[in-house]
């Protein structure tokens, strides 16, 4: 069948593709991405306390992964309500935060499982905050945001599209012949191709490729900021993704996603060292000038909730409350936290690690691109 786009692409071909994925150009691409992959997965491992990798990258991948589909919130934001479940958050910031979780929760369900339909589904659950399942209902169709011209409807009916992920879960995990990188490529196109619910598509295929990752033992955690790339070329991604469909170029598609675990890779890994550096300054200054306080403890409380409040202290046995508000004051003194009113409460902000998260110029090894 001749691919239309305002009709339902039900023969959508089965993986693996018919093209040749081991191009020269995409095995070259895939020894330097894998490298940059492999030098990320070290650079964790500098940290001792992951928590504070896990509260941090994962939320930037968050907010650019929610702005792709124009849900838009701030760094600040999504840090000042991520211990509060986005309760007194705006809807954008809530739903950001929804992505998060998602992450979190595949990356524990990977003790259990590997990545699946049913890993899917729970992800976009928890996107989406409502019971949803694999579409059963017609009338789904891509448009052009600025023309409305529909320009992909994706297969229909649930029994073809639960076949169509059967064939997709069965390729990731047995196509072992192939490299894990060149799969997640794959994995990715065809998981947007069969576009298998109503909404929430797009986030759920990004949180699914970094669940791979970890699936497949290139990451130890979810900490890859790849929706930075995809941001900063999301036309490519777009036309890209749909010259897979309409011309079968394969070739184009991978390389830009070889690209993108890349360059990521690199700025991820140049971000965890200059956090790891501000770390050790921040203990050093704890050290030399509020010796009576100093721990290595507190200074990691304070990094793994860049908005920090007294009972974040008191949950990781640090101090008692009224121990736990004299010591963040006496950090607040000594410069390296700020004090803000939050209705009832105050809240404790560390303003050189949030201006770090938010400096996007900040590349390779800690220096400025």
């Amino acid at each position: 069948m001749t691919f239309r786009a305002d009709r339902p692409y039900n023969d959508l071909p089965a993986l693996p593709p018919r093209s040749d994925v081991e191009t020269k150009e995409i095995l070259k691409a895939c020894i330097a991405a894998r490298a940059a992959l492999a030098e990320l997965r070290v650079s964790g491992q500098l940290i001792p306390n992951q928590s504070i990798l896990i509260n941090s990258i994962p939320l930037l991948e968050a907010q650019a992964s929610s702005e792709i589909e124009n849900i838009v919130t701030t760094t600040d934001k999504l840090f000042r309500f991520a211990n509060e479940a986005g309760n007194h958050a705006d809807p954008a910031t809530k739903e950001a935060l929804r992505y998060r979780t998602a992450l979190s929760e595949g990356f524990q369900s990977l003790r259990n499982r590997p990545v699946s339909t049913s890993t899917a589904v729970a992800v976009c659950r928890r996107i989406k905050g409502i019971d949803l399942d694999i579409r059963s209902t017609p009338g789904t169709a891509l448009v052009n945001e600025i023309t409305g011209a529909v320009i992909y409807t994706p297969p229909e009916g649930q029994p073809l599209l639960r076949e169509k992920l059967g064939n997709w879960e069965r390729y990731i995990h047995e196509a072992e012949d192939i490299d894990p990188l060149i799969r997640l490529a794959v994995m990715h196109y065809q998981f947007e191709a069969i576009h298998p619910f109503t909404d929430g598509n797009g986030r759920t295929g990004r949180v699914l490729n970094l669940l791979y990752l970890v699936d497949k033992g290139l990451l130890d955690i979810p900490v890859l900021y790849l929706s930075r790339y995809i941001i900063g070329n999301k036309r490519a991604y777009y036309d890209r993704l749909l010259a897979v469909t309409t011309e079968g170029a394969w070739e184009d598609w991978i390389l830009y996603m070889l690209e993108a675990v890349r360059d990521t890779a690199e700025w991820s890994t140049a971000r965890i060292r200059a956090i790891r550096d501000l770390l050790n300054q921040t203990v050093e200054s704890m050290r030399r000038d509020i010796p009576r306080i100093y721990s290595r403890e507190l200074a990691e409380v304070i990094f793994v909730n860049p908005y920090c409040r007294i009972g974040d202290l008191v949950e990781a046995q640090i101090a008692k409350r009224q121990s736990a508000s004299a010591y963040l004051k006496l950090l607040v003194e000594a410069g390296l936290l700020e004090e803000i009113k939050a209705g009832r409460e105050n809240l404790y902000i560390n303003p050189a690690l949030l201006a770090l998260l938010r400096d996007q110029a900040l590349g390779r090894r800690g220096q400025r691109a």
